[in-house]
């Protein structure tokens, strides 16, 4: 039975880590920390887990060796005291952006300040299992991706790696537990409601991760739209193809690519209001699902990808990382279909 803590634990992220971990049979949870509910239960936080868990938050200051930490941090904690988790476990798992780009040039350049330790950055194997399966196996530490990263990389990869795309213009739509659980004036109910919001029409720093995966001169150009939804994104990828390419190629290029993976499904009905993919019905799973249709009167491919942010998009991805690196089936404590109607 393997011992891990979960540093940061009072957030979405961190929440929805310690459910699945609850359920996990090759693991115990050691500690949970959070600074501002020290002592408290962690089901008072995570009111979902009442009757589940018997855990209290402790402090990050408090925490004891264990065989893994998982880094569900604010930006900049993890890179800033990196020395302190190294010490406490051989493996960590960091959910935050701290890691996640192999350069450091890079990393000033998107996230506007210099790295705290830019020598640790190529210790980390990016940890989109789909795309890294083989090293994250054997790594010692492992970065999960950006939430829409990963949306977005598995939608393109594969034409990408086919050498079809000339450019790809995406645009996300994503619920507001992208956010994080703090509230601010974007989140106060009165003016998230009902709202439709580009937040960041260009310059979002995902797109740095899609340019390391699908290629540093991938011309990908990136806007992010809140809309009225908790859980979910739905990127919308407006793919221009260097040539024609007909359903059934594209059905070949997708199935080659995903066929076989457990997490991945190509949804493309002929009719039906879930045609395409649905974020909806991906709430609380670890799937991504692609659906995709081509434009009759030029070479554009539309491809629509949908995920869980908090799930495929940090935690349920974070422990299928985990669950490659320890032996145990990628599919362990994440077995959950989804809910219809929901």
């Amino acid at each position: 039975m393997l011992s891990v803590s979960v540093a940061g634990g009072s957030g979405y992220g961190g929440g929805e880590l310690v459910r699945l971990l609850l359920s996990h049979p090759g693991v115990t949870i050691n500690q949970v920390t959070s600074e501002r509910f020290t002592g408290k239960p962690v089901a008072r936080t995570h009111p979902n887990l009442r009757g589940v868990t018997n855990l209290k938050f402790c402090k990050i200051a408090d925490l004891s060796p264990c065989d893994l930490v998982f880094l569900c941090l604010p930006h900049g904690h993890a890179m800033n005291s990196l020395d302190h988790f190294q010490s406490l476990a051989p493996r960590l798992i960091d959910l935050s952006g701290d890691f996640r780009l192999d350069d450091s040039a890079a990393f000033e350049k998107w996230y506007g300040e210099p790295h705290a330790c830019p020598l640790k950055l190529n210790d980390f194997v990016y940890g989109i299992p789909e795309v890294n399966r083989d090293k994250i196996r054997d790594a010692q530490y492992v970065t999960g991706a950006g939430c829409n990263a990963t949306a977005t990389i598995l939608a393109l990869l594969p034409l990408y790696q086919q050498g079809l795309v000339d450019q790809a213009v995406v645009e996300v739509k994503a619920g507001s537990s992208e956010g994080g659980n703090s509230a601010s004036d974007a989140s106060h109910h009165p003016e998230r409601s009902g709202s439709v919001r580009s937040y960041k029409p260009t310059g979002h720093r995902h797109v740095a991760e899609m340019q390391m995966v699908l290629g540093e001169t991938a011309n990908i150009h990136f806007s992010a739209t809140s809309i009225e939804m908790v859980r979910g994104i739905l990127a919308t990828s407006h793919v221009f193809l260097n040539q024609e390419l007909a359903d059934k190629a594209v059905w070949k290029i997708y199935r080659k690519a995903y066929g076989d993976e457990r997490f991945v499904r190509i949804v493309k009905e002929r009719s039906g209001i879930y045609r395409y993919p649905e974020p909806k019905l991906l709430s609380g799973t670890n799937y991504c699902d692609i659906g995709f249709e081509s434009d009759p009167h030029s070479n554009r491919l539309v491809v629509i990808s949908a995920i869980d942010n908090l799930m495929k998009g940090a935690a349920g991805q974070a422990l299928q990382a985990f669950n490659l690196m320890h032996g145990f089936a990628e599919d362990t404590a994440l077995e959950f279909t989804g809910l219809h109607p929901i």
